[in-house]
């Protein structure tokens, strides 16, 4: 009989507890878009920017999940890493960092913005806030040096600290005219939809790493 009543209390303990668990596991990961103008949506309309796009493909998977967009336009990867602790709150599950065209088209050394990346990089991994970096190419009039010194910033970061990377932020979208803007470096609105469309893996990556992540 004793055993019988410690078994029933326990399976009403359990189901009062499910309902528990299954809003923890449903709550939004709220994922931080730390990035530049091609995060913040220049001169889109709000609803075509590229963080707004992105929930909304996840929330089409199926994922429960906020993006909370933190990109400011002009900024380098020393900005980012300036702003990161009050861009990047404590309640953050996850973080996509975008930062790097603005020191390529401003031609700073790759070294500098290596040490920023470096820093953000390290910085979240300490709190122990997945990370997914969003790579960037440098043109190619920067001369030979320039490009490979910038462009392997991305793998060797994300090597150093096992953190997922998408190579290039704007895979299929660089060379096409039809998806940028006049000035030739923002994405239009279906520009935006072709980076979601590519990167959108790498984020249900960054959602599962956020998932299992200790609290």
């Amino acid at each position: 009989m004793l055993i019988q009543s410690f078994i029933g209390a326990v399976a009403v303990l359990a189901s009062g507890l499910m309902p528990v668990l299954a809003v923890a596991a449903d709550r939004p990961v709220k994922i931080v878009a730390l990035g530049d103008s091609l995060t913040a949506g220049y001169n889109l309309p709000a609803s075509a920017a590229f963080p707004v796009k992105l929930e909304k493909a996840l929330k089409a998977k199926g994922h429960a999940v906020e993006i909370v967009n933190a990109g400011v336009s002009g900024d380098t990867a020393s900005g980012g890493l300036a702003r990161l602790d009050w861009s990047v709150p404590d309640d953050a599950d996850a973080v996509i960092v975008e930062l790097g065209a603005n020191d390529m088209l401003r031609g700073i050394d790759p070294a500098v913005t290596r040490r920023a990346l470096d820093d953000i990089v390290r910085r979240l991994s300490e709190r122990r806030i997945p990370v997914l970096l969003a790579g960037m190419r440098a043109i190619p009039n920067l001369g030979v040096d320039y490009v490979q010194g910038f462009e392997a910033i991305y793998s060797d970061l994300a090597a150093k600290y096992g953190v997922l990377l998408y190579p290039f932020f704007l895979e299929g979208i660089a060379s096409d005219a039809k998806l940028n803007q006049r000035d030739g470096v923002h994405p239009t609105a279906a520009g935006i939809d072709k980076v979601v469309a590519g990167i959108l893996g790498k984020v249900e990556e960054l959602v599962t790493r956020a998932r299992a992540r200790e609290r």
